[in-house]
């Protein structure tokens, strides 16, 4: 488990993300975790060049509907990566482990598939303080990081 924030980076190392267009599909479920998520990629985002106009937000139900509104994503716009955020947090069953693995085979099937890299940012924590301080908290925010992500990924694909 992570013990400091791990959300810095150094800008000098990013490439320019000017001309680059951003998908983000977010899940509503856990509100309070994913909107802060959400914020922190679209914020670093714009920090590192990118238009506002460039980033395009969608919102699905849940964790694992992230797949399809990343395929559909893929499908209908012309992007440079997209990333999926989600948050889900172990309870008393076994749904927990059937839907990290499910949305993690998911999103891993259409990086396979796609030549749209797809960022997985889904916090998959044992209890809501856990997402919370990965979210904005002591731990950083995993939406800077996955923003980060797309950007060094978005260049790879100029290759």
């Amino acid at each position: 488990m992570a013990t400091t924030n791990l959300s810095n980076y150094d800008k000098a190392t990013i490439p320019n993300a000017k001309n680059f267009r951003f998908g983000i599909v977010v899940s509503e479920w856990n509100p309070e975790i994913t909107e802060n998520l959400y914020l922190g990629a679209s914020q670093t985002l714009i920090e590192n060049g990118v238009q506002k106009e460039n980033i395009v937000r969608w919102n699905v139900p849940g964790s694992f509907e992230l797949i399809y509104g990343c395929k559909r994503m893929i499908e209908n716009l012309k992007l440079d990566a997209i990333i999926a955020i989600g948050n889900v947090i172990q309870g008393e069953t076994k749904h927990f482990d059937f839907v990290c693995e499910g949305v993690t085979q998911g999103i891993k099937d259409l990086n396979v598939k796609y030549d749209t890299p797809i960022i997985f940012c889904v916090l998959t924590d044992n209890t809501k303080q856990q997402s919370l301080d990965r979210s904005g908290g002591k731990h950083g925010n995993k939406g800077i990081e996955s923003a980060i992500a797309a950007i060094k990924m978005a260049a790879l694909r100029e290759f």
